[in-house]
């Protein structure tokens, strides 16, 4: 079986979808089966780079934009597409652009299939223009991407079950599969150990942007009975840098907070340590179709509070309500991080719960169900 992967890029550091297509393929691998990418190339020469490279796409000006949000665009070759689609077997398409349209229209031509994953909101583009906060701009992109991609596809692997409702509600036309992006779990249980509380290590991680909405938990510390006793870590990087950085100081500078904030951009290996030893993970993000980051934490013993919106797929990794805060909200972050402060034996017991409970997330059962979606697709 040889599955080509129609991505833009598979090396932008901090892109949750270069991070989950590329543990989808190396998993894929073990299992034996060929998949390879058709993407532009990386500028780091020290990282692997496409099976079938395509230049990168740039814009004058407002490139440093585009870099500083995470992305990266492929300059469309069609002799290099051609080849790549000639080679595969089933045609998966990552994210509704101009490259994943041309690798559609030439897999039509060929008679091969084709399935997707949504990885996007509409919202996710709109985002640096006023339009993202307009229904009937989103509803027009939404209806543009099921023409255009979603309707081509035999299969869709929706993330979350929130994903799935929302390609129902556009009436979209492909078999619909709810399979989680997955991480990786280690074989034998996590023993979730308390972390140390002096002081309570608050940790986010992600893209440092405004859909993320990290200064939500800035904020929160002017809340917080707690907040001298805590460090903030924002483990990131984006646009966004300097913004949390000068509110942090200030709320230092002010007494609010006795330990300055780290923001520092970290490797995996690093992550998981940091996930071990923080007290909360907080995910404050107005738009998440799985929240990949969340599920890593967690798997660690991280007990998390989630942002709740119809957006935010996240939420279903969240136990309970003391999990669970309306996005946006600082007041009510800051509420439930001082509840989890104040009762440590129930954030001992939920520690181990959500380790417990990340194992039913386990990439090795995604890809499984991928595998699967991926031979009915070959018999349809």
């Amino acid at each position: 079986m040889k599955i080509l992967f129609v991505t833009n890029n598979i090396n932008v550091p901090g892109n949750g979808i270069c991070t989950s297509v590329n543990t989808t393929v190396q998993h894929l691998k073990e299992r034996g089966v060929d998949a390879r990418f058709l993407s532009g190339i990386s500028k780091d020469s020290g990282v692997p780079q496409p099976d079938f490279p395509l230049d990168r796409l740039y814009f004058p000006i407002f490139q440093p934009i585009i870099d500083a949000n995470g992305f990266s665009y492929a300059k469309r070759d069609r002799r290099v597409i051609r080849k790549a689609v000639e080679w595969a077997d089933i045609i998966h398409i990552t994210e509704p652009l101009l490259l994943q349209k041309d690798a559609i229209r030439m897999a039509e031509k060929m008679g091969k299939p084709i399935v997707g994953t949504f990885h996007l909101y509409t919202q996710n583009i709109l985002t640096e223009i006023p339009l993202a906060s307009w229904k009937w701009s989103n509803d027009l992109l939404m209806k543009n991407w099921m023409n255009a991609f979603f309707n081509h596809c035999s299969y869709i692997q929706c993330p979350t079950q929130a994903v799935r409702q929302l390609l129902e509600k556009h009436n979209c036309k492909s078999n619909l599969e709810v399979i989680s992006n997955g991480t990786i779990i280690p074989a034998e249980p996590v023993t979730a150990r308390m972390p140390s509380t002096n002081p309570y290590l608050i940790l986010t991680t992600g893209r440092l942007c405004e859909v993320k909405k990290q200064m939500t938990l800035v904020e929160a510390m002017r809340y917080s009975r707690h907040s001298s006793e805590i460090q903030l870590y924002f483990a990131g990087n984006g646009v966004y840098r300097d913004k949390i950085m000068k509110a942090c100081s200030k709320l230092v500078s002010e007494g609010i907070l006795r330990y300055q904030p780290v923001i520092k951009f970290l490797t995996s290996a690093e992550l998981a340590e940091l996930n071990r030893k923080a007290y909360l993970y907080i995910h404050c993000s107005k738009m998440e179709v799985e929240g990949l980051g969340c599920l890593e934490a967690i798997r660690e013993g991280a007990v998390p509070i989630i942002a709740q919106a119809e957006l935010v797929g996240t939420t279903d990794f969240a136990l309970d309500e003391r999990s669970i805060f309306p996005t946006g909200d600082a007041k009510a972050l800051a509420d439930r991080i001082d509840w989890w402060i104040e009762h440590p034996r129930e954030r001992e017991m939920m520690g181990q719960e959500y380790a417990d409970f990340s194992r039913k997330f386990d990439i090795g059962k995604s890809i499984t169900s991928l595998i699967e979606m991926y031979q009915k697709a070959l018999t349809r």
